[in-house]
């Protein structure tokens, strides 16, 4: 079974394949979503999504065979809180996932009534719209540990020769409080920053992330870094592999510069 690349991918905002105009506004981003199938070496048997929107004390891992919706967003048309996106769970590659977890000593919860989050849902249905991909989720942990988060994706990471698809699913530019033409200049000094780091050799690129309130404009453009720490368990996955640039818009929301990133 070929090896599978792992992605860390911005997931846009809310709902949005399903408002015309955001969708428009995001069309960039749908076209690398939607062309993901294709870079990959053959179907995945299943993915893990890592969501900058699950956190718990523990990694907790979603076991249901049908997840549920989370429709953790508001000020949104009433339809989208009626959205279903119905890919079945994959809870024996859950349990795998899980046992790689104990065994590099990392804290494990099992979760059997967690549902899919729109960190989830939205890209999802954008890279599989029949949604006949299982799909389960592991959360992040509280605290955002980067040492922790590359621990977790150093765990998974011989699921990429079962088949699984591991995904990182967050934005490398998030603060609410700053978008459109005010987010131009910190979004594009940090995802200036992210781009020499992505090019730097193995040990010298984890040494950055590890670091990466260093950055410039770090904290304004990540003052709470739910949206960056599913980078670190989607590249602790794939230490050796190298980077490429799969996304890059540079006028996101009204100003803002993102970019996603495939490794392998």
């Amino acid at each position: 079974m070929a090896r599978q690349p792992t992605y860390f991918i911005s997931h846009g905002g809310g709902p949005w394949p399903w408002i015309p105009n955001m969708r428009a506004s995001l069309q960039s981003l749908e076209v690398a979503l939607a062309h993901m199938q294709a870079e990959l070496p053959q179907p995945p048997k299943a993915i893990c999504m890592i969501s900058g929107h699950w956190e718990d004390d523990a990694f907790s891992v979603m076991t249901a065979p049908h997840p549920g919706m989370v429709y953790d967003y508001s000020g949104f048309p009433p339809e989208t809180y009626k959205i279903i996106y119905p890919a079945p769970g994959a809870p024996e590659i859950a349990l795998r996932a899980a046992n790689l977890m104990q065994a590099a000593g990392l804290p494990v919860r099992l979760d059997p009534k967690q549902g899919f989050d729109h960190g989830t849902f939205a890209p999802a249905y954008v890279m599989y719209p029949k949604a006949d991909v299982p799909i389960f989720q592991i959360s992040m942990q509280h605290g955002y540990s980067p040492q922790a988060h590359f621990a977790l994706g150093r765990a998974l990471a011989p699921l990429r020769d079962e088949g699984v698809l591991i995904v990182g699913s967050g934005l490398s530019y998030h603060n609410l409080r700053l978008f459109g033409p005010g987010a131009k200049v910190p979004s594009k000094a940090f995802d200036d920053w992210l781009m020499d780091v992505m090019a730097k050799p193995k040990a010298a690129r984890t040494a950055a992330l590890l670091d990466w309130e260093s950055a410039p404009y770090a904290r304004t453009c990540h003052a709470q870094e739910d949206h960056l720490v599913p980078l670190f368990a989607a590249l602790g996955a794939a230490e050796d592999d190298t980077a490429t640039v799969v996304y890059h818009d540079e006028n996101v929301f009204g100003g803002v510069t993102a970019s996603s990133f495939k490794f392998g």
